[in-house]
């Protein structure tokens, strides 16, 4: 029977699929496949995207965060250079799932999981967002803190001011995450060019008022030696792949609603790495200019802002805000709302499940993690890379490697389906995620074995792909030979000029 069309790359269900789906426990309207016309981003939209939430705090601090470890201005560049061009991987290796069976990624985790098993990297990914939803909180909260004091001198007097604040601006994310990822478009093609206007603003004042690019672009690295700079250099740079690790996962959130690969590709190879490398340049430059300007380095935004007038912190601080808000919505809420979603689609919604993600951030406590860059980028960074990279490369191998690129989307719906495995968990991935944790975590027990450690996502990916294609060998939920060509009708689509490319059919 015929469940799926594919269309120019693009796979959606059977109207009488849909229809035998919807009484599924594993289907909802959050969570189901994505149809012909929801494919509607252009590559404009996933580079206003990435451009958007890359002009966020967390990346301006730690660019600069890299200089206060004994980095140079170029070092530093480039580590988050190589570090975004690394992470840009996977994200394009999953971003093409998405895309091509318009899944989130709750769902796609179900592929290699079990319907039941998926509960296990998709709660992982949303206990990283939760926390990053934390700090992006926590730096907006600063923000609006500095601005109410500057403004009124009894509000820096009131107890408890600051939590007022934080209440406030949680309160706000959770509001806007209620509109889920479709939200993303209009606010990242507001947030693009405000934020990144603003930071050229920022370059051109640090410079004309230092005379100059002050003394941290002109001072070599702290490093006496290459043995040095890489005991440094491999943990920051998994750190840097790291900030990135969690849209790897749940890229296809997003690409579900992609026109075609092509512009998603494109878009997000340019957008990603450049804007990053650029954005980290204007952190290092102006808080080399701090030095001349205030006598010391300031790397922190909200503490840089506080510097000036009561209106540039009011213009700063909207900009603040707009940034975290984008970030957030993005990259922390959608992801743990879809997971808690997924846990009882029937039951519970995207909105029930944004809410749950602002309780959570609250008890991990974000105001600890950003306390210092020790916290930050050894702490937690470096502690989730070695979760995540396991879990992306075992979805990498999954998609790619086992079942090269064919599934049947209707039985990612079907509790009795192929995708359950064994009462719902696949327990092949499950080995593989445990033997891509253990093997690097070794590396902080055996000191000959630290680089494991100090590469977590690198070498937990490798691992974790290794085994697993190894375990998924033989495993009969893999179409055979022949019978994705059984379920699937193919189409051809034509393009006019000004048309969409997946608007008519014109053959079959």
């Amino acid at each position: 029977m015929k469940t799926q069309i594919q269309q120019n790359g693009i796979v959606t269900l059977t109207d009488t699929a849909t229809e035998k789906l919807k009484h599924s426990d594993l289907w909802n309207d959050d969570l189901r496949p994505t149809t012909l016309k929801e494919h509607s981003w252009s590559g404009m939209n996933f580079a206003t995207l990435w451009i958007g939430m890359c002009l966020c705090i967390p990346a301006y601090t730690m660019a600069s965060g890299l200089i206060t470890l004994g980095m140079s201005w170029w070092q530093a560049v480039l580590t988050i250079f190589l570090g975004n061009v690394i992470v840009l991987i996977p994200i394009l290796l999953n971003s093409h799932a998405g895309t091509k069976f318009g899944i989130p990624y709750p769902v796609f985790a179900r592929l290699w999981f079990g319907d039941k098993g998926a509960h296990i990297p998709a709660l992982a990914r949303a206990l990283v967002a939760a926390g990053w939803f934390g700090i992006n909180t926590w730096i907006g909260t600063g923000a609006i803190d500095t601005l109410l004091s500057a403004s009124f001198s009894t509000w820096a007097n009131l107890p408890g001011h600051t939590a007022i604040v934080f209440a406030f601006f949680w309160a706000l994310n959770v509001g806007v995450a209620y509109k889920g990822p479709q939200a993303m478009k209009v606010l990242g093609a507001i947030a693009a060019p405000v934020v990144g206007i603003s930071a050229i603003i920022l370059l051109i004042w640090a410079f004309t008022q230092s005379g100059g690019w002050g003394p941290i672009l002109e001072q070599p690295s702290k490093f006496n030696s290459t043995g040095e700079f890489f005991k440094v250099f491999f943990p920051a740079l998994t750190g840097v792949i790291a900030f990135w690790a969690t849209l790897a996962l749940n890229i296809p959130d997003f690409c579900r609603y992609a026109k075609n690969q092509k512009s998603q590709m494109v878009a997000q190879s340019i957008s990603l790495p450049l804007t990053m490398s650029i954005f980290a340049f204007i952190g290092i430059a102006v808080t080399s200019a701090t030095i001349v300007i205030f006598g010391q380095a300031i790397w922190d935004p909200v503490q840089l802002i506080a510097n000036f007038p009561p209106f540039v912190i009011f213009l700063g601080t909207i900009v603040i805000v707009l940034s975290s808000l984008t970030i957030n919505v993005g990259a922390n809420i959608v992801a743990p709302a879809r997971a808690v979603e997924n846990l009882n689609p029937k039951r519970i919604t995207f909105a029930m499940g944004a809410l749950i993600t602002g309780i959570v951030t609250i008890l991990m406590q974000p105001w600890y993690i950003m306390s210092n860059f020790g916290n930050y980028i050894f702490g937690w960074l470096g502690a989730y890379a070695a979760l995540l990279g396991p879990i992306d490369g075992i979805a990498i191998a999954d998609y790619w490697l086992v079942r090269k690129r064919q599934l049947a989307l209707s039985e990612l719906y079907e509790p009795g389906g192929r995708y359950n495995y064994s009462s719902g968990y696949n327990k092949n991935g499950i080995y593989a995620l445990i033997i891509g944790v253990v093997i690097p975590v070794l590396g902080l027990i055996i000191p000959s074995l630290r680089f494991l450690w100090d590469n977590a996502w690198t070498a937990g990916l490798i691992i974790s792909i290794a085994a697993y294609v190894y375990l998924m060998r033989s495993d009969k939920s893999v179409l055979k030979t022949g019978e994705y060509e059984k379920i699937t009708i193919k189409e051809n689509l034509a393009q006019t000029p000004g048309s969409n490319p997946i608007d008519s059919v014109v053959t079959k």
